[in-house]
């Protein structure tokens, strides 16, 4: 075993002593070490249950004969350190993240791990370091937030954020803003959309890095325990299966992370409309394990994957719909049907099968009646539970007024044919404006808006940006550019979550459109075209632009240009001067220097 380096010899006798001292028994010298990588955080509510969640795998993987051993790593909230400095933080924890979590693995030896994250950064940041040490992994989330309810209605943190926009407009009374506050985020949990949490844990399912339901099964439900216990006895199983196999096992990280594998967790996402995060840290994931993944494939698999699949902020679905609909197997299944030969089904997962076999047996649209079974028992059996059982209807769904507004098992989750687009929800854009791309979440943009034209009115940051949409400055058919808000230029490509929610709680969604080089939140829906490349710092057209130039988004083309002729803009680049870097010091003044575009992924440069 891997861990043998410091268990056995004469050499690491004072190793044996320090395990001692760290609670290794005479009898666990045998056994295979396994490391919890856990992001437990008492100020994140995606992680604050995770210490609990972290004894309990613990004790599985003991009696799975394992010796488990818990580290943490660090976890940003995106929604606590929006709107200030701390934002500029939160895409660079995700080096942080990955740059710890290789080091504890290769320092320690251990012979597998599972990782134990919940939030945007987190679940990237763990993958990338896992492909890096390349031992037997499984991801077990924490499991998404529940969603509110006010008025029967469901509800989330996009609800907040709307309504803080609305309250600052005059549009709803302080009273209704606290009530909407409280009522928002009523569990742990990453927050109930598909936002880019959730998204990253689904997509863990088709990439095969995490066993079904990770990314659907709420983190309040008593069935994540089975869970937990599934990956705590599989990791044991996967370690002896890598000691008798050698180099030739399938099931390691760079042996599921492929080609093939990141198609199918793209395709995953344009079937569902995830998170535009998920590109930028797809492709960071794929740079880590060796891949030649560019995001013109991105825009091919969108191109031919049908959106079946709607969750908040595209819609009043939540996570636990999905779930209740039958989760990510379900969704793949519906693309399977409908899309035959667009997945690769004999991709390796961490079950041990392949990504075919689990869609055969975790897709519960292969039993006809547990729809109409699970509709039918709502009406007789009304409660408001939270839990369904894998691969059974559920006990309970959602009492009989909620059912209406928010479970319907066949419209959360289509068939192919009734999909709610026939291209994918997102899209790269490509044009004078975006040389190397931008991305935007197609499912949360309304039809209207998919095509609009209008003159730009330039904000240098997101926080000027959200001053001057509540301050009137931005009018209809305009279209906001935050820029210089990049991965170098932030530094830290800064959610745009609060100019976004401010367009929509002064009533301009259906008229406004928002370009920026910084990137959005997963709860962001609108026309909002993010990660443009190259940025601004790095002399990119955005940064070239003038308030008034007549900027042209023509989605379904997948284009994204400015009516400035090519000389002019030549002629605005021979004057552009780089700006000054914004930090001087410390990590972020380490990480702007080493960043690239996000067309790459952001990731670091060091050469």
């Amino acid at each position: 075993m891997r861990s043998d380096k410091i268990k056995i010899g004469d050499a690491r006798a004072a190793h044996r002593s320090l395990l001692r001292a760290a609670g290794v028994q005479e009898n666990d010298f045998a056994k295979p070490f396994i490391a919890i990588c856990c992001s437990y955080t008492d100020i994140v509510p995606g992680h604050v249950h995770l210490n609990k969640v972290a004894e309990l795998v613990k004790q599985f993987v003991r009696e799975a004969g394992g010796v488990p051993f818990v580290f943490n790593t660090i976890a940003v909230d995106d929604g606590i350190a929006m709107g200030h400095v701390g934002m500029k933080y939160s895409l660079a924890s995700r080096e942080l993240i990955a740059d710890c979590v290789e080091t504890m693995v290769n320092a320690h030896c251990f012979d597998g791990m599972i990782c134990i994250p919940n939030c945007d950064k987190i679940v990237p940041g763990m993958l990338m370091a896992s492909v890096r040490c390349n031992i037997p992994t499984i991801f077990a989330s924490g499991g998404p937030m529940e969603a509110g309810k006010r008025n029967g209605k469901a509800i989330d943190l996009i609800d907040v954020f709307v309504g803080a926009a609305a309250k600052q407009n005059q549009r709803i009374s302080a009273e209704e803003l606290l009530e909407i506050e409280q009522m928002g985020c009523p569990t742990c949990g990453s927050c109930s959309g598909m936002f880019t949490a959730n998204s990253m844990n689904c997509l863990c399912e088709a990439l095969g890095m995490a066993l079904p339901t990770n990314g659907t099964l709420l983190a309040t439900s008593a069935e994540r325990r089975k869970l937990y216990k599934k990956a705590a006895e599989r990791i044991v199983e996967m370690v002896y299966e890598y000691e008798k196999e050698g180099d030739d096992y399938r099931f390691l990280p760079r042996g599921i992370i492929t080609q093939e594998s990141v198609d199918n967790a793209m395709v995953l996402d344009m079937a569902m409309g995830g998170s535009t995060n998920t590109v930028l840290h797809t492709l960071a994931i794929a740079h880590e394990a060796g891949l030649n993944y560019d995001i013109d494939q991105i825009n091919r698999l969108s191109k031919e994957t049908p959106n079946v699949c709607k969750v908040s902020p595209s819609i009043h679905y939540h996570i636990e719909d999905v779930h209740n609909s039958g989760g990510i197997h379900t969704i793949l299944g519906s693309v399977l049907r409908g899309k035959p030969g667009l997945l690769h089904l004999d991709s390796p997962t961490v079950t041990g099968k392949s990504l075919g076999q689990n869609i055969a047996e975790w897709d519960i649209r292969s039993r006809e009646t547990v729809c109409a079974e699970a509709l039918e028992l709502a009406a007789v059996e009304p409660g408001n539970c939270r839990t369904t059982e894998p691969m059974s209807v559920p006990k309970r769904v959602a009492t009989v007024d909620e059912l209406s507004l928010n479970f319907d098992p066949n419209d959360c989750i289509r068939e192919v044919e009734n999909a709610y687009n026939q291209e994918g929800g997102l899209a790269i854009l490509f044009g004078n404006l975006a040389p190397n791309g931008a991305v935007v979440k197609t499912a949360g943009v309304l039809p209207t808006m998919m095509r609009h034209t209008g003159p730009a009115v330039i904000f240098e940051s997101e926080n000027d940006a959200y001053d001057g949409i509540v301050a009137g400055r931005v009018k209809s058919g305009d279209v906001v550019i935050v820029r210089n808000e990049g991965p170098k230029g932030g530094p830290g490509m800064q959610e745009m979550l609060a100019p976004t929610t401010a367009i929509k709680g002064v009533k301009l969604d259906d008229s406004v459109a928002l370009i920026t080089d910084g990137r959005f939140s997963g709860g962001t829906a609108g026309a909002c075209i993010g990660h443009v490349s190259p940025e601004a710092a790095a002399g990119g057209p955005i940064g070239l632009l003038k308030d008034g130039d007549v900027v042209e988004i023509d989605i379904p083309a997948r284009k994204l240009s400015v009516q400035v002729s090519d000389e002019e803009l030549a002629r605005r680049k021979s004057e552009w001067q780089e700006p000054e870097p914004r930090f001087k010091t410390g990590w972020l003044a380490r990480y702007a220097a080493l960043a690239t575009s996000a067309d790459t992924g952001a990731v670091l440069k060091y050469r």
